[in-house]
């Protein structure tokens, strides 16, 4: 296994102080997949007061202390070494009782979620692995570590990092690990809306169609909002899906930004609430993409995600129906309204939106590639898009007898929409008249 030069000073400082250290957990995973670890994480029999003891010519970072975790600051490197330790019952299934430092890697091993987690190496002593870690990896299968029932009560967020784990290194869950995942998750209810956010960021740019259809018994118990889409028929010619594989297709088949996931995911979340059937069968979704948006909303609210995520997310499912079309005005307006990077990834929603009806019908495809080609034609003229791009500004229409009220803004606004009409140039000379028409009438 590959160690970095500041680990493996690390390691090396332990065994001349006469103590032994180890890289442990995702690091040892993540080397034995060939994935280059991005930091390291090091367990070692030296107790904190050791620790700070070996370690006392570095700056440390001890505020993890009392859990057993010092800090030695390297150059901009943290490199956090934890005292092996075991941990008492989880009541809250977030925080142990107690913590008591044992004397043994293996002790400290069998405290962690899962196999493929539960492994440590130093260049002396090689790999320990004593809950077969290896050899789940080679056979893609995620297994808690002792009783599943056990590791899930302790600390119930390790039922999202087992989806996490089994879509990231493409792992089934074994039976029991499965059926206690699957029973258990009631107890995410009890865990902070922060910690399920993180981990459903995390999960979410990682994800395909057949991983959210797999996991769906979990990802409902975070996201009840979802629930009443599975299996929900659409009674649509133009939906061979019900509600949630559809969104899963949607969810696989926009690009991995966070802001879009989350909206593919909630497009459709207000379809079941708004469903009716008209003579023949047929089912019609009136308005659901403002009640989708309501939902949405409440969603991230209560998840408490950042609000400029948030509103960005609720502002694509609300318009994820809004026409786009390839005709330059309209999309000028849409650009200088929305913005480009907002506009892009409606385009994108809806693209995907129209492409996971399971149907096999192309349905608008071309009109997709021909909107994207137009909004390439557009940015490379520099086109006017917004009030600042105009040759004239609110000082120009003061000059010739505005006054600063919003008669001032009224006229900008209604100069862009010319311009954007090519009904007037954008030269100063042709906005300056038009303008004192304006005012004049």
């Amino acid at each position: 296994m590959f160690l970095p030069e500041s680990v493996r000073y690390c390691l090396d400082t332990l065994t001349q102080a006469g103590f032994r250290g180890y890289a442990v957990g995702g690091c040892v995973r993540d080397s034995l997949l060939g994935i280059v670890p991005h930091d390291y994480d090091l367990c070692s029999n030296a107790t904190p007061e050791e620790l700070r003891r070996i370690f006392a010519r570095h700056k440390l970072v001890l505020s993890g202390e009392k859990h057993g975790t010092v800090g030695v600051i390297l150059g901009k490197q943290v490199i956090e070494i934890t005292t092996f330790r075991t941990e008492g019952t989880y009541k809250d299934n977030r925080h142990p009782d107690w913590v008591e430092f044992v004397g043994t890697v293996e002790e400290d091993l069998a405290r962690r979620d899962f196999t493929v987690n539960a492994m440590a190496y130093c260049p002396e002593d090689g790999y320990i692995d004593p809950w077969g870690g290896q050899a789940d990896l080679k056979n893609h299968i995620l297994r808690a570590v002792g009783d599943p029932a056990t590791r899930f009560t302790e600390d119930a967020l390790r039922i999202l990092r087992g989806v996490r784990f089994a879509v990231r290194f493409g792992l089934t869950p074994e039976s029991q690990t499965w059926d206690a995942m699957s029973r258990l998750a009631p107890l995410m209810d009890n865990l902070a809306r922060e910690r399920v956010f993180d981990e459903l960021c995390k999960l979410l740019p990682l994800v395909n169609a057949q991983d959210l259809k797999r996991f769906a018994p979990i990802l409902i118990q975070v996201i009840p909002e979802l629930a009443p889409c599975v299996d929900f028929n659409q009674h649509s010619p133009h939906h061979a899906y019900d509600v949630f594989t559809h969104t899963a297709y949607v969810v696989e088949s926009v690009p991995a930004q966070l802001s879009l996931r989350w909206a593919a995911l909630l497009h459709d979340t207000g379809k079941p609430a708004s469903f009716t059937r008209d003579e023949t069968g047929r089912g019609h979704f009136k308005g659901h993409a403002k009640i989708s948006a309501q939902i949405a909303a409440e969603i991230l609210r209560r998840l408490k995600a950042p609000t400029a995520l948030r509103e960005q997310v609720v502002f694509l499912v609300e318009h994820h129906m809004l026409p786009l079309e390839p005709d330059k005005r309209l999309l000028r307006r849409r650009l200088g309204r929305y913005g480009v990077d907002t506009v892009y990834q409606l385009l994108a929603l809806q693209e995907a939106d129209f492409g996971s009806k399971g149907t096999g019908k192309p349905e608008e495809g071309r009109v997709f590639s021909q909107v994207r080609q137009l909004l390439e034609k557009i940015l490379s003229e520099d086109a006017c898009l917004s009030i600042k791009d105009l040759t004239v500004n609110g000082s120009d229409l003061l000059a010739m007898g505005f006054t600063p009220d919003p008669q001032l803004g009224q006229c900008l606004a209604y100069l862009l929409e010319q311009v954007q009409d090519e009904t007037i140039p954008n030269e100063k000379e042709s906005l300056l008249q038009a303008a004192k028409i304006y005012l004049e009438q």
